[in-house]
Formats: structure tokens, C-alpha cells, sequence
């Protein structure tokens, strides 16, 4: 295996890759692929997508081993889907409604089923407004529905945007709880650490490994889609909060990203960010550019490996020793890419040990001498910084504390407060 350059973001998944993460897509809801295969086209038809001559070929395969679905790895018109299940017969799906279908069964909680929910009436909608415009049908309104005359597709417009009404309020609910859990943990503090990357790049396999969790952990796309958080203890260092995310994908349908920038709102606010790549992918490269892209769109704008940004290059049990020696020889003057693998363990105390370093630079541990009547000040420190120690000595307090930068500037300006 040749690694030319793995951090090297100008590249895409080549057309193998994505027809090899196609198929993945389909197995991860048990589909049984009878066939697949890479289709090179000049010109993309309005109507249909593919020519006349393919559809066509695709109609005797299609026959010959008694296909019932056809998915299409890219983004098909509504009157393209329709135009093809008319031609072919069969039930026709594109890339957003194989991916739709994924995280409507994996979801597990009512906060990952209501986003679920949300992106499948979105992309139902666009179904809706676009490829019924043929209907013609008029019917009397019953009032709350709508007056005499008003036509098919609006009423089932009406119902589908009522439900996304409702859901998006409930998701309001949930956003606001939480934010209150969120402000809570910023209260006591434990630092959060974010895991990130490519699904099936083996996030919940190192989470797992870290927390002892029992988190769904399997070879397949999308094993893991509501977010999970662990206290773990570092070996020389505080106290984190380890935090389990959904896999990102190339080209993922724009009514996901919308439904599910929530759940990943846990990452802006994480303290560092710990981007997990499968290093035995071929297509690394361009998985990396591809996370990178989704977390630029989030606002993260800047990643500095220098600052609190790691990339654990996971799965080096799957490489021969000499392609794992040399990635370690290439990351040595690079503290924040580390050579991992969740299965055995390898480089995972490095990867702790390199956590403490960025915390040790983001927060600073002092002593602070203050009056013991002064329960206003302590309560403070509570809140925003980590006390360590706590000693009564007669008149005086005297505490042990693990505090950020900005916050030990405002405790200096603290009134009866010494620093040691």
C-alpha cells in the first residue's frame, strides 16, 4: 500500500470508491446487491438521466435477474425517478433516499428520529412540488383544509408543511434542553473532546476503547447517528468529556445537513477536535478534504493541528509493520497526527498524552488564597474553573484551580483575591 501524500486534500473519491461506498450504503439496510456497476455517460438526459441505449440494457437486466429496485448514486429530478420507474418498472431510488433511508433506521433517540423525520418530509416536498405538477385533480376543502378549488398537490403541500411546522417546534425543545445540558457541563468544567471523520472511519471503535461504552460499532456505513458522551479520565490530566459523533459522506443530501447541523453543533463548541481518518482507505485523501469541507460549512473555519485540532490516522492494524513505521517517521514533527488503531490500542496513550499537552496550554493550574467568607468568589470558581483542592485555613481559603486563560484574567480583577 502507497501513501503519497495522506494529507494532501486536493483529490475526490475516484469513481471505484464511490461505487464500492454505494454499495456499502445499500448493505447497510440489508439490500441484496444483484448488480453494480460504474455507468460513464456524456450527457445527462433532462428526462430520464441515462440514454435510450442504457435504459434499455438496463431493462433486460433488470428482467433477466428479477431486480425490484434500482438505486442511482447521484441526484435524480423527481421526473427523472419517475420517468425511469415508468420505463424499467421497478422501484428507482437516488443517493438522498438511500442515505434517507439509512438514518430512519438507525436513529435511535426521539431527538435523532425527529431529525430523521424532518429531512425525510423535506426531501418528500421537493417530490412533491416538482414531479406532481401533472395533477390536475380538484376537490372541495373541508374548511381547515382549504376551499372549493384548491388542487391535489396543495393540499398534501398543506399537510406535509404542517407536519414539518410541528417537528421543527419540538426540535426547538430539544435544542434548548440541550443548550441548558451543554451550559452545564461549561459550569463545571470538564473540557469536551469531539470526535469527527468519515463514516466508518472507526470513531465509535475508539470512543468504545476509551470509555468502555457500549456504543454501536460495526464495519458499516452510518453505524453510529445520535451523538453519545463519556467521562473519560486522562492518565496525567483532567477530566474530559468524550463525544461520539454522526459519520460524515461525500455529497450528503443537503435536507441531512440541515436536519442534523443541530446535532453537530456539539462540535463548535467542543475544546478540541479529534478528526478520525480510516488510514488503510485508499481514499483517505479525499475523505479528509470531504470532513474538512463539512466542518469549514459549520463555521470551523480555521483547523490548526498546532492549536485543538487532532487527526488520528486509525486502522494501522490493516497495514503491513513497514507502511506503520513509516507513517510514524513521517508524523514525528507533527504532534497532532497520530498513527492509531482502536482495535489494539496502539498510539492511544500518545493520543491521551497529546490531549493533556493542548488542555495544559488552554488552562493554567494556580493557587489562589481568598477569604472564607467570601462564598460569592468560591461559587465562581465552581462555575468556571476546575478546583482541585480546597483547604479552610483559619481565616483564609486556600484553593488548588485548573482555569482557562480568559477567566483567570477576570478572576485577577477580583477584589481580596491573591494569586500564587
Amino acid at each position: 500500500m502507497v501513501f503519497p501524500n495522506i494529507w494532501d486534500s486536493a483529490v475526490k473519491l475516484s469513481p471505484e470508491a464511490r461505487l464500492s461506498e454505494a454499495v456499502g450504503l445499500a448493505h447497510a439496510i440489508n439490500l441484496n446487491v444483484c448488480h453494480a456497476e460504474i455507468v460513464r455517460i456524456k450527457e445527462i438526459k433532462a428526462g430520464s438521466f441515462f440514454g435510450q441505449g442504457y435504459i434499455d440494457k438496463l431493462r433486460q437486466l433488470i428482467t433477466a435477474q428479477e431486480i425490484e429496485l434500482l438505486v442511482v448514486d447521484a441526484s435524480l429530478s423527481p421526473i427523472q425517478q419517475r420517468n425511469l420507474e415508468k420505463k424499467l418498472d421497478v422501484k428507482v431510488i437516488d443517493r438522498t433516499a438511500l442515505i434517507l433511508e439509512i438514518f430512519g433506521e438507525r436513529a435511535q433517540t426521539r431527538e435523532g428520529k425527529l431529525q430523521v423525520e424532518l429531512a425525510h418530509l423535506s426531501y418528500q416536498r421537493s417530490r412533491l412540488v416538482r414531479s406532481w405538477t401533472h395533477l390536475e385533480r380538484q376537490r372541495g376543502g373541508a374548511g381547515f383544509l382549504g376551499g372549493p378549488g384548491e388542487t391535489q398537490i396543495e393540499l398534501d403541500r398543506r399537510i406535509i408543511d404542517e407536519k414539518i411546522t410541528r417537528i421543527r417546534k419540538e426540535l426547538e425543545k430539544v435544542k434548548k434542553t440541550r443548550d441548558l445540558q451543554r451550559t452545564s457541563r461549561q459550569k463545571i468544567p470538564f473540557p469536551v473532546v469531539a470526535l469527527v471523520g468519515y463514516t466508518n472511519a472507526g470513531k465509535s471503535s475508539i470512543f468504545n476503547r476509551l470509555t468502555g461504552a457500549g456504543v454501536f460499532a460495526e464495519n458499516q456505513l452510518f453505524a453510529t447517528l445520535d451523538p453519545t458522551m463519556r467521562r473519560v479520565s486522562l492518565p496525567k490530566g483532567p477530566e474530559i468529556i468524550l463525544s461520539d459523533t454522526v459519520g460524515f459522506i461525500s455529497d450528503l443530501p443537503h435536507e441531512l445537513v440541515m436536519a442534523f447541523r443541530a446535532t453537530l453543533e456539539e462540535v463548535l463548541s467542543a475544546d478540541i477536535i479529534v478528526h478520525v481518518r480510516d488510514v488503510s482507505n485508499p481514499d483517505t485523501r479525499a475523505q479528509r478534504k470531504d470532513v474538512l469541507s463539512v466542518l469549514d460549512n459549520l463555521g470551523l473555519h480555521q483547523i490548526d493541528e498546532a492549536g485543538n485540532y487532532i487527526e488520528l490516522l486509525n486502522k494501522t492494524d490493516l497495514l503491513p509493520a513497514a507502511d506503520v513505521a513509516r507513517l510514524e517517521n513521517e508524523t514525528t514533527r507533527r504532534p497532532g497526527i497520530l498513527p492509531v488503531s482502536a482495535v489494539s490500542g496502539y498510539g492511544l496513550e500518545k493520543f491521551l498524552s497529546r490531549i493533556t499537552d493542548i488542555l495544559t496550554l488552554q488552562n493554567k493550574e494556580i493557587q489562589v488564597r481568598l477569604p472564607a467568607g467570601d462564598g460569592k468568589t468560591i461559587s465562581w470558581l465552581h462555575q468556571n474553573a476546575q478546583v482541585l483542592n480546597l483547604e479552610n485555613d483559619k481565616n483564609v481559603i486556600c484553593a488548588k484551580i485548573r482555569i482557562s486563560s480568559e477567566n483567570l484574567s477576570r478572576l485577577q480583577h477580583k477584589a481580596g483575591i491573591k494569586i500564587l
